[in-house]
Order: structure tokens, then sequence, then C-alpha cells
């Protein structure tokens, strides 16, 4: 079997992949619109904590099945796990149709963590499988801008045919379309990248990791600082899921409106990662993680003195800016520092506690929602976004020098 590393030689199986993974996107746009509408109006559930219940579900399943994602990939295969991922996306589109009680949306929200999860996490190691070191950076921003396009696409999409034809069943008709193309695309067109890992290992330099699972949560200074970022990105990214529609319903916008802010957000976020993933390969990653966390919390608090369509619109562009200068990065940096044998591992360790954000911030932000206002959830994830940024200025390293608290680790240059 003739391997070789590279965009280029791999450019037909990369754009398959680049493919499917916006139809995983899709698969998650379906909810962003009109879920918070349809526990409201459907569920009469009001209490922000209960109705961001859909969020914590989904958010732990994925991160759990990220985790194990990462574990299993090198024992039973990339492919195998993608067609797993989308045999369980299948049935999530008519639960939500068809769905006559808030826990149907739950179950549902379950098997769409563990769908996104499997899929998204698979063709994230592929592509880095394929493309090799030198455009790792390129392959990650490619790979989220088709995902999160998709989901700008399919929010927008979703808002357009709740305002004309109600929440349901229409708008989830495009799930049933997203998960049958993604099924039978990953079954009979993609093949496995292990063999391409393979040859990575053997021309690598860098050192092994001692302990996987606690250098790239904390101990290992770059890893750390990465994954703790992740997290917060991902907690605000929830509160924007949840709240956010909610804030901007209080404020008298129609849902046809609601649903093109929201919708800038990821539209933004997914284009800007075609220059920002780029970028990544050539710039420090530590200056693009600090200013992209700082511009995140900054928009985030500038929030709470927005009152009109156009400023929002803007706000939420801004805040697809700063979350594409880190998203693609965050990848590049899980695998520039570790070596090819544990990096499917360590990038599941980080997509567990990246993913563990959405929980997390769907529990905080509900909480403080109902104790205090949305304003003040507002406030305090800006804030913990701003300390994030913080901590990557104070931790992570650019240049030459050694880094990491676990002896067997050195640095690799930015």
């Amino acid at each position: 079997m003739d391997v070789q590393l590279g965009l280029k030689e791999n450019w037909r199986q990369f754009s398959l992949l680049v493919f499917i993974n916006a139809l995983v996107g899709g698969m998650i746009g379906l909810e962003r619109t009109i879920l918070p509408e349809l526990a409201d109006t459907e569920f009469g559930l009001n209490a922000h904590s209960v109705m961001l219940t859909f969020i914590v579900v989904f958010g732990v399943t994925k991160a759990l099945t990220n985790y194990y994602t990462g574990s299993l990939a090198n024992r039973i295969g990339r492919k195998r796990l993608l067609v797993i991922g989308w045999l369980v996306g299948l049935p999530i589109p008519f639960m939500l149709m068809w769905a006559d009680s808030w826990a149907w949306i739950m179950a549902a929200n379950l098997l769409l963590g563990v769908n996104q999860g499997l899929a998204w996490s698979s063709t994230v190691v592929m592509k880095i499988d394929l493309v090799g070191e030198k455009n790792r950076g390129l392959a990650m921003g490619l790979n989220e801008a088709s995902g999160y396009l998709a989901l700008a696409f399919s929010a927008v999409a979703t808002g357009w045919l709740a305002s004309r034809y109600g929440l349901r069943p229409y708008p989830f008709y495009l799930g049933i379309a997203f998960s049958v193309v993604g099924l039978l695309a990953s079954w009979l067109w993609v093949r496995d990248t292990r063999h391409h890992s393979a040859l990575d290992a053997q021309r690598s330099k860098q050192q092994t990791l001692q302990n996987v699972f606690w250098e790239t949560t904390w101990r290992h200074t770059n890893l750390g600082s990465v994954t703790q970022a992740g997290l917060v990105n991902n907690l605000n990214d929830g509160m924007m899921w949840g709240l956010f529609p909610v804030l901007l319903a209080t404020k008298g916008f129609a849902l046809t409106d609601i649903g093109t802010i929201v919708a800038m957000y990821p539209a933004v976020w997914g284009l800007g990662q075609l220059v920002t993933g780029k970028l990544a390969d050539h710039l420090c990653q530590k200056t693009m993680l600090f200013w992209g966390m700082l511009l995140q919390g900054a928009v985030l608090i500038a929030m709470l003195w927005a009152d009109s369509y156009l400023v929002f619109l803007a706000l939420s562009a801004l805040l697809g800016i700063g979350t594409a200068i880190v998203y693609p990065t965050f990848l590049t940096a899980i695998a520039r520092y570790t070596h090819p044998s544990q990096r499917a591992e360590s990038i599941g360790i980080f997509r567990l506690w990246r993913d563990l954000g959405y929980a997390i911030g769907a529990l905080l932000t509900g909480i403080i929602a109902d104790a205090a206002g949305i304003g003040a959830s507002v406030l305090a994830v800006g804030l913990l976004t701003v300390g994030s940024a913080l901590i990557i200025q104070y931790r992570m390293r650019c240049g030459d020098e050694t880094f990491g608290k676990a002896p067997s680790v050195t640095a690799i240059a930015c």
C-alpha cells in the first residue's frame, strides 16, 4: 500500500472528509435557533437552568464520547468510529420532530452528543493523519470551517422554516438528509488512515508523554493551557447556544432576526478559520490563543450594553472572529506537542475537557440567570474568558524554551 503524507497527495480523501464534517456540523445546527423557543412554547420550560438541560446532556455525552473515540481510534479504526457515529445520528431528527415530552428532547441530545463525539473527532484525527506536519493548521481550519459554516446554514434554514411553517416538523427534515448522506458517504467512500498515522510516527522527533491524560489536562504547560482555554471557549459557546436566543427575544427581536444574529457568530467563526487555520502553521500559537480568548471576553461583556439589531449583529461577528482565531489553533497545538502514536488519545482528552465546557457553561449560566438575570450570566462568562486569556499569557511558551512540568517533555518551537 503506497502511503504518502500531505494535503496535495491526499486531496480526494481530505475533501470527502471536509464534506462529511459539514454534515456533522449541520446536525448540531438543527437546534441552535429553535430549540430554546420549542422549550418555552411547547413544553413550558421558562426557567433558564431547566431549559439548558439539553445542553448539559449534549455536552457531557459528547465529552465522554470524545475521550473514548481518542482511546479507541488506534484499536478499532477511525472509519469504523465514523460510521458508528452516523448510525447513532439517524434517529435524532425523528426524535426531535415527534417528541411529546422534554425527556425525549434530552434523549435526542444524548444521541447527538455521541454522534458529534464519534463523527467530528474521527474526521479531525483522520485529517491530521493525512496531511502530516506541514499543513496541519490549514487542515484544521478547513475542517472546523466546514463544520461551523454548515452549522450556521442549518441555524438560518431552521429559523426560516420555523417562521414559515412552524417549529415542527419541517425544520428537522434537514437532519434526515444530513444523517443519511453522511452515513452513506462514510460507509462507501472513506478509507481508514491508520497507516498514515504509523508513517508519521516513524518520522516524528517529538517525545512521548509519560501520562497522556494528566499532561494534556494540565501538567504540560502548553497542553494544559490549551485544554483550559478549550473548556472556557465552549463554556461561553454553551451560553451563546442556550441563552443568547433568549436574550434577543427579551429585547423584542423577531424569530427571523434572532436566527440571523445567532447564525452570524458560527458563520464568521467558520469562514474565519480558512485564514486562521493557516496562520496557526506560521504564528506563535500562544499569541493567537491569547488574543482570540481576550477578544471573546471583551465582546461578551460589551453585549451588556447592546440594544439594536446592527450592534448585536456586529458583536456576534466579532465573537466569531475571536473564536475563529482560537479554534483551529487548539487542535494544531495539541497535535504539535504530542507524538503521533499518542495524538488521537491526546486530542480525545482535550476534546473531553473542551466539550465539558458546554455542560459547565449551561449549568453555570442557567443558575446565574435564574438567580440574578441573563446580564449577570453574560458578565460572569465574559470575565471567565478574559481570565482564560491571562492563564495562556502566563503559562504558555513560544520559541525554543524547555517547558512542561513533566521531566520527559521538551518544547517544540511555535
